[in-house]
């Protein structure tokens, strides 16, 4: 290609670039001259254009797309609900999703918002009626892929992390169960559930930031190796869990102090794997039947809770110097226990510790 021929492209592209972004900024702008011919707010017109151009969706979802809070998104339904534009039900394959559709007929004259999107469908229909085929082909395309893009970087900017305050935090979205995986060598680890949470989660750092990737529920923490020399005075990190879903969670640690309190989690399971100083354990109720933790690896201390009254079977595989079950006193190896009126069927935990430990206490909690 030719330099003319490379400049002219170019340009072309900048051209498109910027017609993009007009066309961005004036869709923002008709959503406000519909919200005030409509005498509603701007982020209603936006959800109900949403639900009648992509179907129904979520809360979590539409949340997403809006960049509301979930708290906010939940009121602004309850204000359409009310005003017969919207209607939540349970999702029938999973009755702890709800679906949120359009309600009502289009021809009633509560629908403020529909016909004036409706009008718009319209001229876009006899604006692109004068493209051929293959030219109305290539745009659809061409918008579907900028859909996308754009779904994805709204995603992006939310998940992003506000580097100054070395703090990152993502939307729960649609995510049904999530998973923490974490890979912190020489770091004081905190983990936490946060029964007031609207997001997926939330992690605060202190001294050098580990990489984050977030993908459909997955939260991956990761101290890249060129830090792994530091000491565990050098940083900290403390991340939080939205207790609204499952989650299950893994910790591969070196040298580093573990302490998770996690009353109120659904957990699925839990396990650490590597050396750490101290393993402190709050566990939360079991919901499951035989929730398995496990926890292997040497550390000076392991203390393991659990709510009072909730079951557990334990196997110690390690060596412990000494090691106490519910207020028992045992010395050895391989020791296989079960607390009183333990049932394989009902919820309990299945505690497994493979470690050499200079203390492993598990006990029970009154919390």
């Amino acid at each position: 290609m030719s330099s003319t021929l490379q400049e002219k492209r170019g340009q072309a592209l900048r051209d498109l670039a910027r017609e993009l972004r007009q066309f961005t900024g004036l869709g923002a702008s008709f959503f406000r001259a519909a919200a005030t011919r409509s005498g509603v707010t701007v982020s209603d017109v936006q959800v109900v254009d949403l639900l009648s151009s992509a179907g129904p969706s979520t809360a979590g979802r539409l949340a997403d797309l809006t960049g509301l809070t979930t708290g906010a998104i939940t009121g602004m339904l309850n204000r359409l609900e009310q005003a017969g534009l919207v209607r939540r039900e349970r999702d029938p394959d999973d009755g702890r999703v709800v679906i949120v559709r359009l309600a009502g007929d289009p021809s009633d004259e509560k629908q403020k918002i529909s016909p004036i999107l409706r009008e718009l469908d319209q001229a876009w229909a006899k604006m692109a009626a004068g493209y051929n085929d293959e030219q109305v082909a290539t745009l659809l395309e061409f918008l579907k892929r900028s859909n996308t893009l754009l779904q994805e970087e709204i995603v992006r900017l939310q998940a992003g992390p506000r580097a100054e305050e070395g703090s990152f935090s993502a939307s729960v979205g649609d995510v049904a169960r999530g998973r923490l995986f974490v890979v912190s060598p020489g770091a004081r680890l905190i983990v936490r559930a946060d029964p007031t949470m609207a997001g997926l989660y939330a992690a605060r750092f202190e001294g050098p930031v580990p990489d984050v990737k977030v993908k459909e529920g997955e939260v991956t923490l990761r101290y890249p190796r060129r830090l792994w020399s530091l000491g565990a005075a050098q940083r900290t990190a403390e991340i939080a869990l939205n207790v609204a879903i499952p989650w299950r969670i893994a910790i591969q640690c070196e040298g580093s102090m573990v302490n998770a309190r996690l009353g109120g989690l659904d957990l699925d399971g839990l396990e650490i794997n590597g050396g750490a100083s101290t393993i402190h354990l709050e566990l939360p109720q079991a919901y499951s039947n035989l929730v398995p933790v496990r926890v292997s690896g040497s550390a000076s201390e392991i203390s393991i809770r659990r709510p009072a009254g909730v079951a557990a079977r334990v196997h110690l595989k390690g060596q412990a110097s000494a090691f106490v079950f519910d207020k028992r006193n045992t010395v050895g190896s391989d020791v296989r226990l079960q607390s009183a009126g333990y049932e394989a069927t009902g919820p309990s935990y299945d505690i497994e510790v493979a470690s050499s430990a200079g203390m492993v206490t598990i006990e029970e909690f009154r919390p």
